[in-house]
């Protein structure tokens, strides 16, 4: 770490602390050229990749996007915020898992697709619907019985 008051390169660490959430570390550092001391922090930068939509146009991943498409398929369903939260969190720590700076907008659709089916299935149908956009009922009906087929009998 260079010093910031004369430039040179040699410092050493006189205190280190962490911080109360322990995502940042706060480190008092002294130059061994100047004496001056300086305080620095580290904090790990998690970024999401940028998305690359179907036109090939790039956007930065938008959470609020991703829970208000999620909101929009649960309309009216029975799952609470907390489940839709953990769902989104999923999806973030696959998306930063990949470990790639970009994604195409079909994977994360996919990863919403799994993570519905696993909340609601009438969500999942929703989403499933408008995100592949159905040509016909046929279309329509292959996912349903795809469903269908995946749901354990209720006890009704």
């Amino acid at each position: 770490m260079k010093c910031p008051f004369c430039g040179a390169d040699e410092t050493a660490v006189a205190d280190t602390r962490i911080n109360d959430d322990g995502d940042i570390v706060r480190r008092r550092r002294r130059c061994l050229k100047c004496d001056k001391r300086f305080t620095t922090y580290e904090r790990a930068e998690l970024r999401l990749p940028q998305i690359i939509k179907k036109n090939g146009s790039r956007v930065d991943f938008d959470r609020d996007k991703l829970a208000a498409s999620l909101s929009l398929a649960l309309r009216k369903r029975p799952v609470s915020s907390a489940m839709v939260e953990a769902a989104i969190a999923r999806i973030e720590e696959k998306l930063l898992a990949l470990g790639e700076r970009e994604v195409a907008s079909e994977k994360v659709g996919e990863m919403v697709m799994r993570e519905l089916k696993k909340l609601d299935k009438v969500a999942y149908v929703r989403f499933a619907s408008v995100y592949r956009n159905f040509e016909d009922v046929d279309e329509f009906s292959k996912v349903v019985r795809e469903v269908s087929r995946s749901t354990p009998p209720s006890g009704r």
